[in-house]
């Protein structure tokens, strides 16, 4: 609460008569501002301020005794000094060449503002100390592993001789802190008194200024860095992350952070060649012929050298050495976190109750996943198996280095030297270059594979030498595999089916998508949030970024214009967001934590390349192959999502998307709404040819859509070949059928009608009753009733289809062969070119590979040429389309076509079982 105005002695001499906890405190500072010859007196409260008392331990005891033990009424009063003259400093005139020139944002800033934020930070304030004090009081637990998702080793548990297990174990690191409770409580205190300063400086530029001025950026940058490089390991990780983030932070802040990459002070050789023979069990000499005097790297976990091994063949090694100490540290950072974790769960529960999402468990996921970092016997393991799943997907342009494992332990990790430079080192340019490939290389990781690399930040990914051993066609290197994680299969469907939905703005069935993933519940309030999905999602879609999303915010809610209409967009913007913390229960899952982090830090890396970077639509082609690829039912049942759904009600297969698809696969993505989202009924003008697309329709990575097809193929031929009977039979009766003779004048039709050839009842050759036709019968019909029975007639679906294809035929193959599958012009002799012509080229099978057969197909064509001998552009093309494939592809192909072939005569011996015969 407030202090009492009554008290009119010096704060020191308050504090040290009542001596009341800090937490008692709300320190209001008073300041004068001129604004129009007004002295403004303006209420700034410490946000943080009271987070001091979280460095006190509460003992339960019967009278409930609470002691101060490591915040002093000297620190107190330094810190409301700081705090004053902090305050002070924001409403002193700076001098511009050398005139005295007041700030205008200042003279902007309305008292009103100033009081309204101020109210903000004070109830702020006061609930931070309720919700850290019900903290402090009890009793904390390591983070659970049992749903974690970070790649761990299951293996017994070692203990140093400090009692911390050297591979993450609940119950161990548990009695640690119970062990070292006093030490614990002083690394909290000292996180705080880091913090504390920084944010509050934060918060009282934002309230006396409305924002964060440029100016301030390069001071408070250096300051972030000085206090993570001042509290270790853990959180120099945290700013790396935030460094390779252009679209989150401004340039000075990004330079200032990237010191953090590389510029952690090494420890000496001699104590790394001591931890080395330790480790090892024996002198240096025994396992290496050189090592390098100095470290080539040096990082906030371990640092590098290279080395040579004694194997007789000199192979260089990059041996990585932990830095002493460093387990203690982290495991007490662990409970840092977990404490921090807690008070924000508390603060989330109170201010914004309806949302369901466990902070406690995504913080665990960072902590579990900082601690196991250090068992570099679990690195080891990890770093092999990524090597081996890169190579099993044929991931040529990435490398993983080899591990040496006879040379490795918990706190070594002996592996292949990589000659390059790392990529935070690297020009834009370069950067861009090498984006697809990194991407790549991580899609296989997350949804192929399940089990990926959660820190690809530039400082673990090396550039290669053009003269590098190994892979020719490798141009990165992926190193320091610490921190892995795996990824359920149900969850990698879901995700897959998010970004297809998300890709091409199906946000009705992206909230089916979350629900499944547990991002809302199951009784969603779907027309509440699928507006704001389209708020939210889609400038992220368009890619670019934090500072790109900003910028697409502000127009979407008419933010660009005019003071009025900014104000009017900011208090939509405000309702939506109030909209989704109090009206939508969304959650976040553990392993969000872990794969955000990922995503986040190789987005990052990406945009430093290219500042409109988008990653739903870069990875949207990795997504359409999968598509095509896998064959489990959860993936056909998205491939048969995206090919039969659409805006027509006909249920069938849409060609268009089909073509669409394979083209997308090949990375040729038509977009719709200017250039964002998908259009999945669209095909690419610069997409795949024809036979490009057979080929890839025959490849192992079509395999899934073969077998989706398998069934829709002989719907299509069944549909295509009725409709061309029918038609052809029409075509050919007219020409059949006689004409009329003329009647005679005065005296009328003398001669009786001509008879219709198609009722005439005649003896037609048919199949065995047991299908068999080895066995052939006769039957006695109409042509009309053979063809009915043969082909039947077209239902107006049939036709809707029917056409459809042929449609997509003509866009590909061209007008001659859509005029043909949709009926017309069967007995021309254009039509008799083609058919001959695919024939010939094998698009039926291997009909022609029968010496007769192939004669009797040359002798014909010779005659149907001259009678016709135009240009024969199509015949080419068909022709053209067969001779692409190899020898594989080729015998695939003969293979399907013979199996259509066969269940086409099936089919119309069915049809025909109940026909009466008279042989």
């Amino acid at each position: 609460t407030p202090y009492n105005r009554r008290h009119n002695y010096p704060l020191s001499q308050r504090f040290q008569k009542k001596n009341p906890s800090p937490i008692q405190h709300t320190l209001e500072i008073t300041y004068s501002m001129k604004k129009k010859n007004m002295i403004i007196r303006c209420s700034i409260v410490t946000i943080l301020l009271s987070l001091y008392s979280s460095t006190t331990t509460f003992e339960t005891s019967h009278n409930s005794r609470m002691m101060v033990h490591s915040f002093t009424v000297p620190q107190y009063r330094n810190v409301m000094h700081y705090k004053k003259s902090l305050l002070h400093s924001t409403v002193e005139k700076e001098k511009v060449n050398g005139e005295v020139v007041e700030e205008k944002n200042k003279e902007e800033r309305s008292l009103s503002d100033q009081l309204a934020s101020s109210s903000v930070a004070s109830a702020a304030a006061l609930a931070t100390a309720a919700v850290n004090a019900a903290v402090s009081m009890r009793s904390l637990s390591a983070p659970d592993i049992s749903k974690s998702y970070i790649s761990l080793d299951d293996s017994d548990v070692e203990i140093d001789g400090d009692g911390l297990p050297l591979q993450y174990d609940k119950d161990a690191i548990e009695k640690y802190w119970q062990k070292e409770r006093g030490a614990l409580n002083q690394r909290w205190g000292y996180f705080v008194g880091k913090a504390v300063p920084f944010l509050t400086k934060l918060v009282t530029l934002f309230v006396s200024e409305g924002k964060i001025e440029e100016r301030h950026i390069p001071g408070l940058a250096k300051q972030a860095r000085e206090d993570l490089e001042d509290l270790g390991a853990t959180f120099i990780k945290l700013g790396q992350m935030m460094s390779v983030r252009p679209d989150v932070l401004p340039q000075a802040a990004l330079e200032e952070l990237a010191i953090l990459q590389d510029s952690v002070i090494p420890f000496e050789t001699q104590i790394a060649i001591s931890q080395i023979e330790k480790e090892l069990g024996g002198p240096l000499g025994q396992f290496f012929t050189s090592i390098s005097n100095e470290p080539v790297a040096a990082a906030s976990l371990a640092q590098v050298y290279l080395a040579t091994l004694n194997d007789g063949k000199d192979t260089k090694v990059a041996v990585k050495v932990q830095r002493p100490d460093v387990l203690s540290t982290i495991s007490k950072d662990l409970y840092v976190l977990r404490r921090a974790a807690e008070v924000f769960q508390g603060l989330a529960e109170r201010f914004i109750p309806q949302q369901r999402t466990n902070y406690v468990a995504l913080l665990n996921e960072w902590a579990i996943g900082f601690y196991t970092e250090l068992d570099f016997k679990n690195e080891g393991r990890n770093q092999q198996r990524l090597r081996d799943v890169l190579i099993e997907n044929n991931i040529s342009g990435v490398v993983v280095p080899k591990v040496f494992e006879d040379l490795t332990t918990r706190r070594i990790l002996v592996s292949e030297w990589m000659e390059g430079v790392k990529l935070s080192e690297c020009s834009p340019e370069q950067i861009k270059e090498v984006t697809p490939i990194a991407q790549e290389a991580f899609l296989v990781q997350l949804f192929s594979e399940g089990f990926f690399h959660a820190d690809p930040h530039p400082g673990n990914i090396l550039l290669l030498n053009k003269d590098h051993k190994g892979d020719e066609n490798a141009k990165l290197a992926l190193i320091d595999c610490g921190l892995m994680a795996s990824i359920q299969t149900e969850d990698r469907d879901n995700m897959i089916s998010a970004v297809i939905h998300l890709a091409n703005k199906d946000y009705p069935s992206l909230v089916d998508d979350f629900i499944a993933l547990k991002i809302l519940p199951a009784d969603t309030d779907r027309p509440a949030v699928i507006p704001l999905m389209d708020k939210a999602l889609s400038p992220y879609v368009k890619g670019g970024g934090a500072k790109k999303y900003e910028e697409e915010l502000k127009r979407m809610y008419g933010m660009e214009d005019s003071i009025s209409s900014t104000v009017g967009g900011f208090q939509a913007m405000t309702q939506d967001a109030l909209t989704v913390m109090n009206d939508i229960p969304f959650s976040i899952p553990p392993y969000f934590a872990i794969l955000g982090r990922a995503i986040v830090t190789l987005e990052g890396v990406a945009l430093t390349g290219d500042e409109d970077y988008g990653m739903i639509m870069e990875s949207y082609p990795f997504i359409a192959r999968k598509l095509l690829k896998e064959d489990r039912p959860e993936i056909q049942r998205a491939l048969q999502e995206v090919l039969y759904s659409g805006n027509d009600t006909s249920g069938g297969l849409k060609f268009t998307r089909l073509i669409a698809l394979l083209n997308n696969a090949a990375g040729s993505v038509e977009k719709k709404e200017g250039g964002v989202f998908v259009d999945l009924d669209a095909v690419p003008d610069d997409g795949l040819a024809f036979e490009d697309g057979l080929r890839y329709l025959m490849s192992d990575e079509a395999e899934s859509l073969r077998n989706l097809l398998e069934s829709e193929v002989d719907n299509l031929v069944d549909v295509i070949s009725r409709q061309i009977i029918r038609k052809g039979f029409n075509e050919a009766l007219i020409a059949l059928t006689p004409p009329r003779p003329p009647a005679i004048p005065f005296f009328g039709d003398l001669l009786p009608p001509t008879p219709k050839v198609d009722e005439i009842p005649l003896p037609i050759l048919l199949p065995g009753k047991d299908g068999s036709a080895s066995t052939p019968s006769v039957g006695i019909l109409s042509l009309k009733d053979f063809i009915d029975l043969a082909a039947p007639k077209l239902d107006q679906d049939d036709e809707i289809y029917a056409l459809s294809v042929s449609d997509a035929a003509g866009d590909i193959l061209g007008p001659n062969i859509a005029l043909f599958l949709r009926g017309d012009s069967v007995l021309s002799v254009k039509t008799v070119q083609l058919l001959l012509k695919s024939a010939q080229s094998g698009m039926f099978g291997k009909l022609n590979d029968n010496e007769i057969v192939s004669q009797v197909f040359d002798v014909v064509g010779r005659l149907v040429d001259q009678l016709d001998a135009s240009s024969g552009d199509d015949r080419d093309q068909i022709s053209n389309i067969t001779s692409a494939l190899n020898d594989e592809e080729r015998r695939k192909f003969d293979e399907i076509m013979s199996k259509i072939i066969e269940r086409t005569i099936a089919r119309t011996t069915d049809r025909l079982a109940d026909t009466p015969r008279i042989v």
